[in-house]
């Protein structure tokens, strides 16, 4: 037997529905697009701030490892004025700590002068004498070097270095 399909059961969609639903994921993927565009313009942003913060952790482990040279030891120390410090001379002039202080390098390099491909970045060190509890007075020494990368944002880090 033969049964006729009511007249109001519907089968498929309408056009207003489809366009509603284009609609809706139209809208959808802008927002979604939107969050994604926003991502991927400050992607580099973290690459920059961890470049620098290598950069000045590489400096201040070169200028830890440096003789401590008390200057009041008597002991006469070599070492250039600091509008002479430069990036180039640093390998063979620069073997006591206090040395660096004033140390200022635009464009960051390695110890022997080679580019690292941080060339808009810039380093600056300040030294200062620091009084650490059990450690003699004149005996330590606080160094901070300061990374400013191409955005200008600066990063520094603070590390002593002791006679002892």
């Amino acid at each position: 037997m033969y049964v006729n399909p009511s007249p109001l059961r519907q089968r498929g969609i309408s056009l207003i529905e489809l366009i509603i639903f284009i609609v809706i994921v139209s809208i959808s993927l802008t927002g979604i697009l939107l969050v994604m565009n926003q991502v991927t313009a400050h992607s580099a942003d973290p690459l920059l701030h961890k470049q620098a913060i290598a950069a000045a952790e590489s400096l201040l482990e070169e200028i830890e490892l440096q003789d401590f040279v008390d200057k009041n030891d008597g002991v006469t120390t070599a070492c250039p004025p600091a509008s002479a410090v430069t990036a180039a001379n640093r390998a063979t002039d620069y073997h006591i700590v206090d040395c660096y202080d004033g140390f200022n390098m635009n464009g960051i390099t390695d110890l022997n002068n080679n580019a690292t491909g941080l060339a808009g970045y810039a380093a600056n060190v300040a030294i200062t004498a620091e009084a650490l509890g059990g450690v003699a007075a004149g005996s330590a020494v606080r160094i901070t070097v300061t990374v400013t990368d191409p955005r200008g944002d600066a990063i520094a880090i603070d590390g002593y270095r002791t006679r002892y």
